[in-house]
This record gives C-alpha cells, structure tokens and sequence, in this order.
C-alpha cells in the first residue's frame, strides 16, 4: 500500500523531465527498491518553461541516475537519489531585444499563455486525482512525510555551460550532497516534532571549478585560460521553522553558506568577459532582459507581489512549490493533501522576481479550473514566509594575470599561454545577507572587515616587484581598509547558522526587524563599522499600500496608468559605508590599475538594453486635479548615500612613467602597437609625495523609481507644481568634511617623515540636479535642465618656494610622458623641505600663504540659455617671514575687498581709517547668461553683470625673495637630471609613425624626446621634427605643416571668435581701484591693527617711529563699462533671468561707454614725506565697432571691422624730484636683479641633456613663411637633403601652393593674407585739456631752496586712422609753455 502512494511521486518527477521512459519498467525496478538510468536526455522545452528565463538550452543530459529505496527501513533510513554526470549547455534567446519591446502588449501575454497551457492543463488533471474521498490514513502520511524530509540527493559531476559571443563559461562541480541533519548539524534521520517545529539540512559542494575561455568564429577554444576558480568547495546550511505539523508553508526559512577560501583568478583576456557576465546578472536582476512588462522592472524585490501575493488561483500551489522546494532545494520530492509542488525549479527563481513573473491570461486559466476558487479563498490567510539567505566568506583573494603567447619548440605545436600575475586583491570576513517577506519588506546587506591591494611581479617589462627585488610587503600593498579578523574577530558571522551563538544554534527562535523604521534605528552607519569595520551597504526595499493588499494599483503606475497613483508606497534606499582606508598611488601601482582597465576595453560587446529614444507619446491622457492631486501626495524614489569616513590618498613621484602606451587607449585612441621594455627598475628614496587626507565625505543620490512614466505624465500639465517638477530631477549631493593635502617623503626604511602641510584642513559642498528625459520637455523652455551650486566656506594654501618646486617636480614626473627614469630630485631640496625635528635652519625660508573665503556658485541650463552667477568673499595673501628674536613676521601682500575710494590722493595718510567690515561686500559678484543656439538670440541676447571691490597689493621685496630661492646644484647619487621641457615642438607635428617607431624602440634609449628615436635620419639635423625616417613619404610631412597655422591667422580667428560673442552682449561692468604699494624694503604688519589690512600697515608705517621705507604708490582706477541703452541692475541675479532691454540685431551692443576715474601715482619716503608723481585723473570714452562680413576667399567667411575710440581726458598733472628718481631707480633695479635670476634659473631648468633638441625653430625668410598656410617655422618642411634623397619616388608637388616654391613675390602674399583674413579699419581721437610737467631740484648754489621746471600744454587733441590703403595721424596743440621757477628761503615759489 505505502508503495502505492511514494512510487507515483517519484515517477512523475522522473517522467517529467526526462524524455523517452517506460513508466511501467520504471516502476518494476522501483519495487525493487533500486533504478539504475543510463543516458537520459533532459526535456529542455520544460525546463525552459519553468525557468522562465531569457536562456534557451542548447543540450542537456544525464549520464547516469540512481534512485535507491530502502522499503524495510523506510522510517531509519533516507532515500537516496544519485546523479552521475549531468551537463547543460545555455545561450541567450535570440532576438531576446524584439522579445524585451514588444513584451509589455497584451497579444504577447496571450500567446504566451496559450503555449503554457499545453504543460499546465495535464498537471491540473493529476493534481485534481489525489482529490479522492481514500486518502491515506493519518500515520501513512505522516512517514511519506519523514520520508521526503529525510531524502538524500546527490549529484556527481555537474557541469554547466553558458555560451555567448565569443563567450564560453563553464561551471563544473565535482560532487554536491544534500542531507538532513540534527541540531548540531551532524547528519541523521530526522523529523518535525511538536516539541522541535524544525528541520534541519546541509548541501555540502566539493571541488566547484569555473572556467571563462574565448571561443573563436567556428566555435572552438584555440587555448584554455586559467580557471577563474579551481576546486573550491563550501557548505550550505538549510534552517526551516514551522508554526505547527500540519504547516504546509515553513513560517521561516535561512539559507547560509559559508567559503573558507575564495581564490579568484582573472587574466587580461578573461577581464571584458567577466565584465560581461556581471553586466548580463544586472541586466537579469532588474529585468533589462526576460518576459515582463515594462513598468515592473524597475525594482527586482518589488515583484515579489506577482509570484508570492496575488496569483489568485494558483497562489497556493505556489506556496506549497515554495515549501518543499525550500526544503529539498536539488530536486525533492512530496506530494502532500491535494496538491502536487511545481518543482524547485519554480520555487528558486521566485527568489529573483525580476526574472519570473507570471501573465495575466494565466491567472484568468487558473481561477476559472473549479478546484482553484477553494484556494484562492485559502490564500487570503496564509502569509507570507520570512526568508533570509547568507553568503559568508573567511578570506577571499582575486589575482589580477596578463598573458603573453608561447609558441612550442616545433613549428606545428600548439601555442601556449603563459601568466604573469601583476596584481591581487585580499578581502577577509565576507558577508553578504539578505532577508525578505513576501512583497512589503526587502533587505540586503553586504558588509566585510578588511581587504587590501597589492602589486605582484613585473608591470609592462618594469621589473619593479621580482623575488629578487626583496621588496617588503608593506611597500608592494597600496591600498589599505578596514581591519584584519585576527583583532575583529569573527563579526562578519553574526546571527548567522555558522555562529554558535546565534538563536538558531541555541534552541531559540529568531527575531527578525521587519519594519522600515525599526530597521533604520538598529542598522546605523555606526552599528554597520562596528560589525564589519572597512565597507558596509545596506539596501532597504519596502512597499506600503494605503487601500487593501492587492497590488493591481502599484502594477498600474508602473505601466503608466492613472488610477489609484498614490495607492502603493515604494521606497528603496541603499546605504554604503567605506571605512578608513589608505590608497598609495606610486608609479607601481598607477601602471597596474590602469593596465586593468586598457585591458577592460579591449573588447566591446553590444549593450544588452538599448535605451529608448526619448520621444514624448502624442496620445496620452492629461491627469485631471484630482488625479494630480493623488500623484502629489507620494512619488516613490530611489536613495543611495555612500559615506566615506577618513580617507589617506599618497601620491607618489612617478619611479617611471609609461602611460603614453595606457592613456590613449583609455582616451578612446587606437593602441600604438606591440610594447618591449628592457629597463632594470631602480627604486628612488627618498621618495616625496603629496598626501591627502579628508576626515569624511558623503556622497547623496535621489532619482525617481519610475521616472519614465512621471515625466511624461508631469511634462503633459500646463503648470506643473514645484513638488511634482522636483521628483522630476535626478538630485546629487557630494559633502567633503576636513580635505586636507600636505607634502611627505617615504625613507628607505619605508617610514614616512612628518607631513609638511599645504592645504590646512577646510570644507566644502556640491549639488547638482539633471532633468529626467529632457526631450519631453521642449515646450516647457523654462524649466531648467541642469542645476549645480557650489559653496567654498575657506580654503588657505601656504608654501615656501622650495615646496612648490618639489610638487612641481612630482608633477613632472608624471606629465612629462616618456620619461622612463624618474625626474631628479635635489637631496638639498628635500631636506629644505622636509627638516629634521629639533634642528633649526640656518636660513628659513618665507613662506606664502594665500586664502581664498565664501565662495558660491550657481550654474543653470534650459533648453534656450546657459546660465552661472556667484560670489566670492574675500581674498587674502600674505607671507610669513622668520623674524627676530624667533617671532614669525607677517607681511600682507593682497587684501580683497579692501576700501580704496580715498586712497587716489595722499590726504587718507593723515585721516582717521576705520578697519575692514565684517559686513563689507563680496570681492566679486557676477552674473552671465549666454543663448544655447544662435537661432535663439535674436529673442534674448546675452548678458554679463560684474562687480569687483577695490583691492589692496603690496608687492614687497619678501615676494622676491621667495621667487627667486634656488636650491644647490648636488644631486642625490640615485638620481638623475630631469628631462623636461623638450616637447616644446614636438607634440603638434608627431606623427602615427613615430609612435610605432618610438613604442618598438627599446626603452633605454629612450630619454626624452631625443633625435635618437629616429635613427634612420641620414642628416643630424637642427630640431626634432626635422629627423625624420626615409621611409616616411613627403606627402605626410607637407601636411603637417599645412596643420600648423601662423599667430596672425590663429588671431583673425581668435577675432572672429571674441566679435560673435561681444555683438549681441549686454554688458555691465563695474570695477573698484586697486591701491598697489611698492616698498624697497619689507613692511611687516605691526601687531596692533587687524592683520592683512594693507593701507594701515602703510598708514602706521607711516606715521611710526621708525623710518618708513621709500614707496611707490600706484593707485589703478576706477572702471565703468556699459553697454548702450543698458540701465543699471543689481550685479548678482537669481538666474536665469530677464534681460529688460536684450540686444537682438547684431551690434546693438555699442557703442560701450567706458568712464575711468581716479589714476593716480604718488610716493611716500620717510619722515612722513609725501611726494606726487601723477596727480588724479580720469577720462570718459566710447567705444564703437561694427562689422561686415566679407565674400569667402578661403574655406570660411571673414569679417571686416570698423573700430571707433573716442577719448575724453581730464588734465593731466605730473610732478617729479629728485628723491622720485632714486626710488623709482631702485626699485627698477631690484625687479630687474629678480628677472634675470628667474630667467637663468628657468634656462637651467629646461636645458636637456640633448643639446640639439633643445633649440627651437629656425627662422627663415619671410616670404617662405607666408606663403600659402606655411607657418613661420618652416623648418619642419626643410628642403634639406633628407628629402632630396627620397627613394619611394614620392613627386614633391610643385606650383604655388607648395611651400617649397619660392617663386611668390612679397606683394602677392601680403595681399593674399589681407584677402583670406579680413580687414581691420580703426579710427582713434583723444581729447585732453591740459598737461603740466614740474620737475622739482635743489638749488645748488642756496641751500635749503628748490628749482623748479613747469612745462605746459593746453588743448591737445589727436586722431588716427587706418584703413586698408592708407594710414592718417592727425596731432593737435593750441599752447605750449615753459617755465622756470626758483624757491625764495621760507616762501613758495
């Protein structure tokens, strides 16, 4: 009798899914308590069908299949299912993009349904049979169900292909076993009890092995990779809770899974296809890729709803698939009550719900099978399980290989690949858990405890990290977070089935937080470092429906419909957490990260979900107010925060630099073929570094969850609310907390000194909003597209000379691409910079500080103006100088905004000077607003609005001194002379075949850019480009000369450019004087005023005991520009806004007028002496171009200008004495002492240990150079013997055009660059009333008198004009006089 009731369950599973068997032979050897089945063929229509996956299988079979039966010992003893080799290959469906459109129409759910029902309608009939009034009795049931609890499933070899492209990965398991156990996880027979609601089951895998290859065009692998993973074997433990015996449905169910080790292994070649698969899972988790509507593949958790919630009939089937697929997950088997289970197929995709979902059609089947209407009833009060899956990993490594090709000693041999691992990865206490209920809650978390990067062996020939390097670990690890799980101990596995302490492990049951805001409380940031220590995420999904359970409205807004909107509350937010963390970036690691991501571009697949283009449907229905209302009340959106706490970035001095072979190919540049380098790597120590530190940054991102369907329907309203037009917008918010940067040196002992600080710690903040779907908003113009702000409370920089030239120098290193020996480092510069503690310096060195205060930004775009405004607060700079007696000397050097209005005459020297104002206004204030098209300015033309406040500037000889500090000549002994400025010309004319040339060239010789690299010249030639190999034709080196153009065309463009931005410009600019102060000696800020006030460290200088260096005052003046018919507006506007009188025929603009006022230059010598040098004054002018454009004598049009200056000059008063000169003298000398000892330091910096390259271009006559569209610097086309000894028979062509025809007068090309470039006529007129000139001397012969010379001349006017054919200077002077004068003693002159 018992076998009457097990053998049908087990056959129908077996018939099922293999082809071709004999129920009625399976059944004889069944009774006899074993079947042995040999070469089974899987039927992969249905296995399709209940996967319900976008793959489609390609073969599938069993070797061998052993089902044993103990009949005697059937309470004792399990049932054990045997599979002897089982392999599967896969491939995507073809045309899964048509199948992924068209989809979401309700003719494809039909037809989809119609071809299920075929497998369907047979089950319903089996299923309907047990339904008999003879069921078994009560302690029959009760042992089929010790027996299902207790079968034992294993499965010897199972391997899994999944093909693709040029894709092949293989899956290969050397035996699983599936057993139950007892509550110590030992193996034994075992069943739910009324005391024990719980089963227990473990799934031991061995030996799991992946493989990745490349398959070629006809399909064959030529050479197998290493596998990504190679025997590695870990245990599931299964833990099922049940509310009473006769639960149908476990009320909880745990899936944990432990990895001791996790041993990766990616090669370059397998990098894009790794790539590839992890982009195939995203495309499957969030339903890119499969059968389902549009709408419902937002959220993968969200769909929980169509499999576990509201499949009205076949809902409870589901649950029983669930149940007892759960509990038997390697195909178990149990038919209990009425129902028979789907499978564990069903059961175990249900978990990814992105993927399955089932149709409309199927459940209006379902519910209309009369057996169904008794379940749908039932479903309303069985609830949802509690489930929770756990991945834990002790200690994972992926190592990062490159491969290079080795042929075998005979020539037919196969090729072979060998590897040459560069980098690994090392992670330790791994977890990732997730834990969900039905539709309303979703949890993920993932979390470890510490990882760490390190560099292995050699990187592009750089031999940096060999075995006989002897290399210390801490050097060849450059990235550093979290800690180890030595001190954290075994956190990662908390409440987990491998803990001993966890609930499950001590007879307890579980509790679990299944309430968002309960959850948020218990799962902090804070709580998250404390378990795992170097990264933690958090992903919360929660769905809450405000009218009953069914989810009909939530499918409704995902599809675009409009009823019930606010019905569903969606919520999903993602937490990431990353913990301090050290990031060393040195020449090693650099290569290698970036060498990883040339390699992940070096193939490229087709995207698997091809975006739709964003075109706004015509037909759709416009919401009415209260369905806007409805939309209003919540709009569900994505939250991802991503904090970074205390984050260490080392930026080394390049050791070599290769990127030349990396960066463009990263850049989207065409490789520059095969690469050998032979150099021996020395490392440099003391190395220098820049080394930053932030104390947290916090990064927000909010997107709406169905932004599609909101756009459209929000862009469809008239006016749109400020809420809905927010949810519209993709929200960025990046938080930087304590950025600071400083200078260190790693010793060869590998310990750093003490960081020598630039950049003292500051704050700062960005926000950003991008519209969602742009194009479905053209005919709101107004709304804008992008939105960014940014704010810069205070950033201070401060460095002496010595620390600009070392970070100048690790700059170099990296710039300065080609450079395979590192820039050379002074030994003296660096112990300038870096000190020893407890010794001070013989000569310590000022140092500049400058900072920079409330900076904020605003930038906006719209479909029809760019836009930006902002203000900066203040600006100060000043130099801190070692003093006497030890104390720090500050001297002010620029003070931003400083109150200059009196400072134009010297009566401010004796009034009373308030201190600068908190309350002053902002530095600069700004607003500028430019068309997007030109179309569009002939409606609104362009606008700048700009405020600057006077500033104050002391340019004090301390200024020198800190400019012109050069460090000693010696040099460290590993180190060599840099190699700088050579590609001053190279860059612009280098060639694709140099590139080959120079990258098949061993490295060695390659310093710099030498002429050596082109070793196939004949001729030592003058510059670089001149050298070239024969073997490259003239034509290439014709056209790049014709590439090059001369300053004065780049002018004529540069001209075009500047007048289409200025003739349609409304422009307002106001700018304050700038006072600037010229001591010859330094004047310290005295401790009594408020410190980088200039004009009262000059006014108490002044007025001080001591006597005040000789000062050349030079006040700058005030300045007005405004544009014609423009009236004053505020300088700061809220943008975009309205231009009240736009300029919209092109040169409206002018004329500008132009109001200058208050120049003045005026000296202060000791003894509170006051001399004049030019009294104030100012002028008035206006300014007035207008333009035409000329015929097209060239590729593009030109523009003719006629420029009007019109200038208005008050009179003009200079006095000048002897005490003037000698401070103006000596002022003059000591500028001109500073020049040239920056000048030789700058020839000694840029001079090459090639001296021929070195010299620039080679002047040549100047009809050559003008000919045609030869530049100047014909000598990269010299018609030297290089290219008269050319043996490819390449014609040099000859005529005019050539640059080599010298037979063009000077008249033909100078009319031809007046022709091809346009015209400029100018007409200039200066009016001035008045000039006296008094030059002041003492009497020789009476001492205690003065002479003085007056010269003056009234009514000067001028005027030029210049046209094409002529030029006119007209000069005018009504009066001109001179005068003697001579001081009587105690009177004037």
């Amino acid at each position: 009798m018992l076998e009457s009731y097990v053998t049908p369950i087990l056959l129908s599973y077996v018939n099922r899914y293999i082809k071709n068997l004999k129920p009625s032979d399976l059944q004889l050897s069944l009774w006899g308590g074993d079947v042995v089945l040999s070469k089974l063929e899987l039927k992969l229509d249905v296995l399709e069908q209940e996967l319900k996956l976008p793959f489609t299988f390609l073969s599938g079979h069993i070797h061998e299949l052993r089902i044993h039966v103990p009949w005697t010992k059937l309470g004792s003893e399990p049932v054990v299912i045997t599979i002897n080799t089982m392999e599967c290959i896969l491939k995507l469906k073809d045309g899964i993009q048509d199948d992924h459109e068209s989809c979401g129409s309700n003719s494809t759910n039909r037809s989809t349904t119609e071809n299920t029902k075929s497998s369907v309608k047979p089950r319903r009939i089996q299923q309907a049979a047990p339904t008999d009034p003879d069921l078994p009795p009560g302690y029959v049931q009760s042992l089929i169900r010790r027996v299902v609890n207790n079968v034992n499933i294993v499965i010897n070899n199972l391997i899994l292909k999944y093909v693709e492209d040029d894709i092949v990965l293989s899956v290969n398991i050397t035996s699983a076993e599936c057993y139950t156990v007892d509550e110590l996880w030992d193996r034994a027979f075992m069943d739910i009890s009324a005391a024990d609601l719980v089963l227990r089951k473990v799934i031991n895998f061995s030996d799991c092995t992946v493989c990745l290859d490349k398959r070629n065009a006809s399909g064959k692998i030529e050479f197998y990779q290493d596998p990504l993973l190679y025997k590695c074997s870990f245990r599931t433990r299964l833990h099922f809770t049940y509310d009473n015996l006769n639960s149908k449905m476990p009320s909880v169910i745990k899936i944990h899974t432990l990895v001791e080790s996790l041993k990766l292994s990616i090669t370059d070649q397998q990098l894009p296809m790794f790539i590839r698969i992890m982009q195939l899972g995203i495309a499957l988790y969030y339903g890119e890729i499969g059968n389902f509507k549009d709408g419902e593949t937002e959220d993968p958790t969200c769909h929980n709803k169509d499999v576990l919630g509201n499949i009205t009939g076949a809902e409870d089937e589901t649950r029983i698939d669930m149940q007892y697929a759960a509990q038997y997950k390697a195909q178990e088997l149990y038919s209990q009550d009425d129902e028979q289970p789907q499978g564990w197929v069903s059961w175990a995709w249900s978990f990814v719900p992105a993927i399955v979902s089932y149709d409309d059609g199927e459940e209006d089947y379902l519910v209309s099978d009369p057996t169904s209407t008794m379940h749908q009833q039932r479903a309303q009060t069985v609830k949802d399980p509690i489930i929770s899956i756990g991945f834990y990993c002790t200690k994972a490594t992926v190592t990062f290989k490159l491969t290079e090709m080795q042929a075998e000693s005979s020539y037919y041999s196969p090729q072979k690949v060998k590897s040459r691992e560069v980098l690994c990865w090392e992670q330790e206490g791994t977890t990732v858990e997730a834990l969900m209920m039905g539709e309303p809650f979703f949890d993920c978390q993932i979390g470890f405890v510490g990882c760490r990067a390190m560099c292995l062996k050699g990187i592009m020939g750089v031999k940096d990290f060999e075995e006989n390097m002897n290399r210390s670990e801490t050097e060849a690890c450059f990235f550093i977070c979290g800690e180890n799980l030595s001190t954290k101990g075994l956190t990662y596995l908390t409440n987990s089935l491998f803990d001993y302490r966890s609930p499950e492990n001590n007879g307890t049951c579980a509790e679990f937080i299944l309430d968002a805001a309960h959850h948020k409380e218990i799962y902090t940031e804070i709580a998250g470092m404390q378990r795992f220590g170097a990264f933690y995420m958090d992903y919360l999904y929660t769905v809450e429906n405000t009218i009953g359970k069914g989810s009909s409205n939530q499918q409704d807004f995902s599809i675009g419909k409009s009823e019930d909107l606010g019905a569903v509350r969606e919520k999903s937010t993602k937490h990431l957490v990353i913990g301090s963390l050290d990031f060393r970036l040195d020449s090693s690691a650099v290569h290698r990260i970036l060498k990883m991501i040339v390699c992940a571009l070096e193939h490229e697949y087709e995207p698997y979900s091809r975006l739709k283009p964003d075109i706004k449907d015509e037909n759709e229905t416009i919401l009415n107010p209260e369905e806007v209302a409805s939309l209003e009340e919540y709009i569900p959106t994505r939250l991802t925060s991503v904090t970074l706490l205390k984050c260490t970035c080392t930026v080394f001095m390049a050791e070599f630099n290769l990127l030349s072979h990396l960066l463009p190919v990263i850049l989207g540049e065409k490789n520059s073929g095969n690469f050998i380098n032979t150099t021996n790597f020395q490392s440099l120590r003391p190395l220098p570094s820049i080394q930053i530190l932030v104390d947290k940054i916090n990064l927000e991102h909010s997107v709406p969850m169905y932004a599609e369907q909101l756009v459209h329907m929000v862009s469809s309203l008239t006016q749109p609310s400020d809420n809905l037009l927010h949810y519209c917008y993709a929200h960025c918010y990046l938080k930087i907390f304590g950025f600071q940067a400083g200078l260190t040196s790693l010793d060869c002992q590998g310990s750093y000194c003490l960081p020598v600080p630039i950049i003292p710690s500051f704050s700062t903040a960005l926000y950003g909003k991008f519209l969602k779907l742009p194009a479905c908003w053209t005919k709101q113009s107004q709304v804008p597209i992008t939105e960014g702000i940014f704010e810069l409370p205070n950033l201070t920089i401060q460095a002496t000379r010595a620390q600009t030239l070392l970070l100048q120098a690790i700059y170099q290193s990296w710039s300065h691409i080609g450079n395979v020996s590192s820039s050379a480092v002074n030994e003296v510069l660096i112990n300038e910079v870096f000190q020893t503690v407890g010794v001070k310096s013989k000569n310590p060195l000022p140092t500049l500080e400058g900072s920079i205060q409330n900076v904020e930004l605003k930038y906006c775009s719209t479909s029809l103006v760019i836009c930006a405004s902002g203000t900066v607060g203040s600006i100060k700079i000043c130099a801190k100088a070692p003093g006497e007696s030890g104390k720090e000397k500050l001297i002010p050097l620029l003070q931003g905004p400083s109150d200059t209005k009196g400072l134009h005459s010297s009566k401010w020297l004796n009034e009373s000077r308030k201190p600068e104002s908190l309350l002053a206004p902002d530095l600069i204030a700004f607003t500028v607003q430019l068309p997007q098209s030109m179309d569009y300015c002939h409606n609104s033309g362009a606008a700048l609005l700009c405020s600057v406040q006077g500033l104050a500037v002391n340019i004090d000889p301390i200024l020198y001194t800190w400019l012109i500090y050069q460090p000693q000549k010696r040099i460290n002994r590993h180190m060599q002379q840099p190699m700088v400025a050579v590609p001053l010309v190279m860059p612009v004319c280098r060639r694709k075949e140099d590139e080959v040339s120079i990258g098949s060239a061993p490295l060695a010789k390659q310093q710099s850019y030498q002429a050596s690299e082109y070793a196939s010249s004949p001729i030592k030639t003058k510059t670089v480009t001149e050298s070239r190999p024969l073997s490259v034709p003239v034509k290439s080196v014709l056209n790049i000369s014709e590439g090059c153009r001369s300053p004065e065309e780049r002018m004529k463009e540069f001209i075009g450019i500047l007048w289409n931005a200025v003739k349609i410009l409304t422009l307002q600019l106001e700018v304050q004087s700038c006072c600037v102060f010229i001591p010859n000696d330094s004047l310290p800020s005295p401790s009594t005023i408020v410190s980088g006030d200039i004009p009262g460290t000059v006014r108490s200088w002044y007025h001080g005991q001591t006597s005040m260096p000789g000062t050349l005052v030079l006040c700058l003046p005030q300045i007005k520009i405004i544009s014609a018919g423009h009236k004053y507006m505020e300088p700061l506007q809220e943008i975009p806004f309205a231009i009240p009188r736009p300029i919209i025929e092109e040169g409206d603009a002018f004329p500008w007028t132009i109001s200058v006022h208050h120049f003045s230059i005026y000296t202060l010598l000791g003894k509170q002496v006051t001399l004049c040098l030019v009294e104030p004054i100012g002028c008035t002018s206006t300014l007035a171009v207008t333009s035409q454009k000329l015929l097209a004598t060239g590729p593009d049009t030109r523009h003719s200008f006629v420029v009007c200056l019109h200038v208005d000059l008050e009179s003009l008063e200079i006095k000048c004495s002897n005490p003037q000169v000698q401070l103006l003298y000596e002022l003059t000398d000591i500028m001109n002492k500073v020049w040239n000892k920056i000048q030789k330091r700058g020839n000694f910096s840029l001079s090459s240990p090639c001296p021929e390259t070195a010299v620039g271009p080679v002047p040549s006559s100047p009809v050559r150079s003008s000919v045609g569209t030869a530049p100047p610097d014909t000598s990269t086309c010299s018609p030297s013997a290089d290219i008269g000894t050319t043996t490819e028979g390449d014609s040099v062509q000859a005529g005019d055009d050539s640059p080599f025809s010298d037979s063009v007068t000077l008249e033909q090309t100078t009319s031809n660059i007046g022709g091809s470039s346009g015209r400029v006529s100018l007409w200039m007129q200066w009016v001035l009333p008045k000039i006296t000139i008094k030059l002041f001397a003492p009497d020789p012969e009476n001492k205690g008198t003065e002479v003085c010379m007056v010269s003056e001349l009234e009514d000067l006017s001028a005027s030029i004009d210049v046209q094409d054919v002529y030029t006119k200077v007209k000069c005018k002077i009504e009066s001109f006089n001179i005068d003697h004068y001579k001081s009587r003693q105690l009177q004037n002159f």
